[in-house]
């Protein structure tokens, strides 16, 4: 089914390309193929964690004049957060963001079977 929307997508592209019935409405630049490569971006920062924890620890070590002893239980509370995060940052790492393949990934797959067209 997928098969006959694809034809008739190119059926029509292919007519408005033609000249038979009149000037053809598109007038591309470059062929109507897709590369066999896709850019190369980098992957969002997302967003800062444990930003409360560290500024309660930054506004004891303030208070009591940077002695890390009297802010044991703040500094605690940070370490814990950060690791919580690296864990769930690692569990992120191994899932695919979004059903979406790195462009590394596509690069190699689209080179080992790339687009072959009839130009």
């Amino acid at each position: 089914m997928a098969m006959q929307g694809g034809l008739a997508f190119q059926e029509k592209v292919a007519r408005l390309l033609s000249s038979q019935n009149g000037p053809p409405l598109l007038k591309p630049n470059r062929p109507l193929v897709l590369r066999d490569e896709v850019g190369r971006r980098k992957a969002g920062k997302g967003e800062a964690t444990c930003i409360t924890e560290m500024t309660t620890m930054m506004a004891c070590w303030k208070k009591s004049n940077f002695v890390e002893a009297l802010c044991s239980s703040e500094m605690s509370s940070f370490y814990t957060c950060v690791e919580k995060a690296q864990l769930n940052a690692k569990a992120k790492a191994g899932k695919m963001a979004g059903g979406r393949l790195p462009p590394q990934h596509v690069n190699t797959l689209l080179k080992r079977y790339p687009n072959h067209t009839k130009a």
